[in-house]
């Protein structure tokens, strides 16, 4: 990627029950009221906004007592959140007195970093405790919880295992419009050599390959951009040429402070004995620091109404609720491997509302070929700009005076404009935020890959439920907001049948 100059990275993704949920940081982040209004007005559908999508968020969520049973009063606002919903949330179930020097900052740096009661209620603005999906010690993904055994018991729920989908096939043709009801699959552990099975439904086929997988089984399925389809030998069924563009991802920079604690997550990594005995604390109790996830403390913050980028471009962010770059505080290194001495806090942080756009594309026409991703991170000024004011600011959260004792030293040594582009473009990562793929958009746009309701454009029997659809990346971790579509989804589903 030519914003990364020139660095390829991995990009994991989920194949496992659950998808990504089930190796996600747990992160439950809702994003702002803002950014569900604006899906509203996009595409036209006011079932979108955040007005309506909170049945959709209680019906997912289940406010969860954290693993180690502390009290929660003033960590968060009971009022806006769900607990009766199928999804666990809980507050840290481990808490460092790293974290609470955090929340003290908050106070004596309370102008530019308010404290926030709870991220989640709409206005996401500040810093506060993270809600993350954990029960009593132990990850809450969609497998746990939608998979969970009462669900997987029913009668007509089967799941196959060790089967990839390689296309989605056409059935029919319908006063001139293609029907697609059929699925191929095959054993994916043959690699492709095993052969070809198909199942057709009877109504609908629902594809949840996620932002990198729906649009690669689109492509192979012959729906998506017809000269690209042509060049890599798949016959071109229906011409869609969003499919595949407007990826969108969040960038992530670790910056590293080496400071005077022996309490941070490096102690444990270097000692084999404290190491096995958080782990066999976990296992007997589900109790200790891995009963919580990586960061118990995290920020959303707004750049200045006048910074200079903004006589460039109009402001990205969904609204005034809307944050343009996150902290991610850590209690230790996050960058591997391990230095071998020193103990160290980390403030990740993270472009929230990013310009640029990637792509994911098939290089050929076999599906087990994995397709090509271009994530395309810090393509635009706009995202080099906010990550270089997203690491000014976390520097000035660190010199608040309850580190004054702590912090011994910042490890990343640029100043100029010049210096943090250099550092920025050879650090920054992903944090695995992908969305927008297979885009949703009005009815009667022009673009786009799916109609508000999720039905595929152009097309009958086809829709399209995962992050993929999420036409702009929240400000936000993405597992909320791809609950939200799956809930929605289910009721246009049954509404439709």
């Amino acid at each position: 990627m030519p914003g990364l100059g020139g660095r390829s990275m991995g990009y994991p993704q989920g194949h496992i029950l659950g998808g990504t949920s089930s190796m996600n940081g747990l992160a439950y982040t809702r994003g702002s009221s803002d950014d569900y209004d604006r899906y509203a007005k996009l595409t036209k559908d006011n079932g979108w906004s955040w007005n309506e999508i909170q049945k959709y968020l209680r019906k997912n969520e289940k406010w969860t007592e954290p693993a180690d049973h502390h009290d929660t009063t003033g960590q968060f606002d009971p009022a806006v959140h769900g607990f009766h919903g199928v999804n666990a949330v809980s507050l840290p179930g481990f808490i460092y007195s790293f974290d609470h020097r955090v929340i003290q900052a908050t106070s004596e740096l309370s102008k530019e970093f308010p404290f926030n009661l709870d991220m989640n209620s709409g206005n996401q603005i500040g810093i506060g405790w993270t809600q993350s999906t954990i029960k009593g010690g132990e990850r809450s993904s969609s497998a746990t919880s939608y998979l969970a055994q009462k669900f997987a018991e029913r009668p007509n729920l089967h799941v196959l295992t060790n089967a990839r989908v390689t296309r989605v096939l056409q059935t029919d043709t319908v006063n001139g419009v293609p029907v697609f009801r059929g699925v191929e699959f095959a054993d994916d552990s043959l690699h492709g050599a095993g052969p070809r099975k198909t199942v057709t439904a009877t109504k609908e086929v629902i594809l949840s390959g996620g932002a990198i997988g729906s649009p690669h089984i689109l492509q192979h399925s012959g729906i998506g951009d017809t000269d690209l389809l042509t060049k890599v030998g798949v016959k071109p069924l229906v011409h869609l040429p969003s499919v595949g563009q407007n990826l969108t991802d969040h960038p992530f920079v670790a910056n590293t402070w080496l400071v005077n604690s022996t309490d941070t997550f490096e102690t444990a990594l270097r000692n084999a004995t404290l190491q096995e005995e958080q782990l066999r604390e976990w296992n007997e109790t589900r109790m200790g620091p891995y009963a919580a996830s990586t960061f118990n403390v995290a920020g959303w913050l707004r750049l200045p109404k006048n910074a200079a980028v903004f006589k460039e471009f109009e402001d990205p962010s969904a609204g005034p609720h809307t944050a343009h770059f996150e902290f991610i505080i850590a209690n230790g290194a996050t960058r591997l491997p391990v230095p071998a001495t020193g103990n160290f806090m980390v403030i990740g942080t993270v472009v929230v509302t990013p310009l640029s756009r990637g792509t994911v594309f098939i290089g050929s026409n076999n599906p087990f070929d994995a397709p090509i991703v271009n994530p395309n991170l810090l393509d635009s000024s706009f995202d080099i700009f906010a990550m270089r004011e997203a690491i000014r600011s976390a520097r000035r959260f660190a010199q608040a005076p309850v580190f004054s004792d702590y912090v011994i030293k910042l490890q990343d040594t640029a100043v100029t404009d010049a210096e943090l582009d250099t550092f920025i473009r050879g650090a920054a990562i992903t944090v695995s935020h992908a969305v927008g793929t297979a885009s949703m958009s009005a009815k009667d746009a022009a673009y786009g890959v799916v109609d508000p309701d999720l039905r595929v454009k152009k097309v009958v029997g086809l829709r399209v439920v995962d992050s993929s659809i999420i036409p702009l990346v929240p400000a936000a971790h993405s597992q909320v907001a791809t609950y939200v579509v799956a809930e929605r989804a289910s009721d246009l589903i049954k509404s439709a049948w």
